[in-house]
């Protein structure tokens, strides 16, 4: 079985969407999304299909992303971290990607497909 569909939107990178914030109450340091990326988990969560009942096993994922420029990392970590309780239940089961950098500054999105992994043992 594969899922096939595309997300809407350009993703933020994982690795550069964090900020550091101060918890009201103990002002200790918190580490948080970014609002792009917040925004981005909330467009997507409206955007993605749910499997019912969730991929099992060993998964192979093939994303484009098209961002709307050439200045963003090529990064599908937090993709892959939305899909979890969607599409699969932990990103642990993927266990090969095929990840390729587009580029629509007109139309940002992602286009991805989800598959069993075949078995290479």
């Amino acid at each position: 079985m594969t899922v096939e569909f595309t997300i809407h939107g350009e993703p933020a990178s994982k690795a550069n969407s964090r900020k550091i914030v101060h918890h009201p109450a103990t002002k200790r340091p918190l580490v948080i999304k970014s609002k792009k990326a917040r925004n981005y988990l909330k467009d997507f969560e409206k955007q993605c299909p749910v499997c019912n009942p969730l991929l099992e096993g060993e998964l192979a994922v093939t994303m484009t992303i098209y961002y709307a420029s050439r200045r963003p990392d090529l990064d599908e970590s937090l993709i892959l971290d939305a899909m979890q309780g969607k599409i699969y239940g932990n990103d642990r089961q993927v266990r090969e990607k095929h990840v390729f950098h587009g580029l629509d500054k007109e139309n940002p999105r992602t286009d991805i497909a989800v598959t069993h992994r075949e078995s290479g043992d």
